[in-house]
């Protein structure tokens, strides 16, 4: 990692306002075409690895800017091949200049045969509190920046062998739509990653307002945490749902084409005898009725502090069968890197402990 001092993070910054950066330091506007490259094709860790911009240049450009990669501190690897990293980040709270970062997110690699998918983090902790989530229980320190989110794949170990890219790491996508929404403009834009959207989901519990913002500005798939179908019990779940019912959320998808390229889905993570119900399944068939999309059924395990109990197996396909013959396409999710506890929020709530 450079050392960062006062400076600006260029990760994470478009071409635009690259252009506006180098004309500020009387620099020529190609410029700012050479360091988009050097930065989201080369993935260069520092200035002076822009070998085609002239020394004059980039000791002006290093007057003021890092590239601002940090390598992540610590890692832990299932016998499945899924690797959770723990990065550090910045935080706009913090703001681009903070000299040493002292917070940290969790990021996991996921590999699965041709196809490799990285969960990333868009805050360190979560306001949404849901009741099943560690990170949640960690309370909210903060909302990451565009660069702090790309640098979980930029500094990534696997990084090209990349597919895929969920935003289902730590905190609520929609809360941090601003960071979240550059970060995947620059993963899609062709002067960035050239990413198809296609490659791209952003998760949601529902946020009044940002979520419709999101469908508006975005062509990436989204996902949406539901967990019950049921208002109340979903409220008791997830304090979110007094803010935007999960009623509301599937009303707006419906005004969305989801039939082409663009994909919904719900998340449903199962509780034995609590939402895994032949009573849940019909009420999910009928919330989600003219809405193409599809469910992923998702295993529970354990967290500290937590009295919930996980679904067994034939209740999770008893369920998953009923809502397929019943029109809703649904999946039960593959669990992954369970021997190094890869759901979110444990690793990061060590290091926050002074555990590791």
């Amino acid at each position: 990692m450079e050392n960062n001092g006062k400076k600006k993070v260029l990760l994470g910054m478009t071409s635009d306002e690259l252009k506006t950066a180098v004309k500020a330091l009387g620099m020529p506007q190609f410029t700012a075409g050479q360091i988009v490259k050097w930065l989201y094709q080369q993935h260069v860790r520092s200035i002076d690895e822009m070998t085609n911009i002239s020394k004059v240049n980039r000791e002006r450009l290093k007057e003021q800017f890092v590239v601002g990669a940090m390598s992540p501190i610590d890692s832990q690897r299932s016998v499945d091949g899924t690797v959770k990293y723990l990065f550090p980040v910045r935080c706009s709270e913090q703001g681009d200049d903070a000299e040493v970062p002292t917070l940290y997110v969790e990021s996991v690699y996921i590999p699965d045969g041709d196809r490799a998918t990285l969960c990333v983090s868009c805050q360190v902790g979560c306001k949404m509190n849901c009741l099943f989530c560690q990170t949640g229980k960690q309370g909210f320190e903060g909302s990451l920046s565009t660069g702090d989110i790309l640098n979980q794949i930029y500094a990534l170990p696997e990084r090209e062998t990349l597919t895929n890219v969920v935003f289902m790491g730590q905190g609520e996508p929609m809360d941090n739509l601003d960071a979240v929404l550059k970060a995947t403009q620059i993963l899609t834009s062709a002067d960035g990653y050239a990413w198809s959207p296609k490659r791209i989901t952003v998760s949601s519990v529902g946020v009044k307002g940002k979520l419709k913002r999101f469908l508006d500005e975005s062509d990436c798939h989204v996902a949406i945490s539901m967990h019950s179908p049921l208002v109340e019990q979903r409220r008791q779940l997830m304090p979110a749902e007094r803010q935007m019912s999960i009623t509301e959320v599937v009303a707006l998808l419906k005004q969305y084409d989801f039939t082409h390229q663009r994909r919904c889905s719900f998340e449903y993570i199962c509780f034995g005898g609590l939402n895994d119900t032949t009573m849940h399944a019909r009420e999910i068939v009928k919330l989600l009725e003219g809405l193409e999309c599809r469910v992923n059924l998702i295993r529970f395990h354990e967290i500290p502090g937590v009295d919930l109990p996980g679904a067994d197996e034939k209740r999770m396909e008893a369920l998953r069968d009923y809502l397929t013959k019943h029109g809703v396409f649904t999946t039960i999710r593959a669990s992954r890197g369970q021997d190094i506890f890869a759901a979110c929020g444990l690793l990061s709530t060590a290091k926050k402990n002074h555990e590791i």
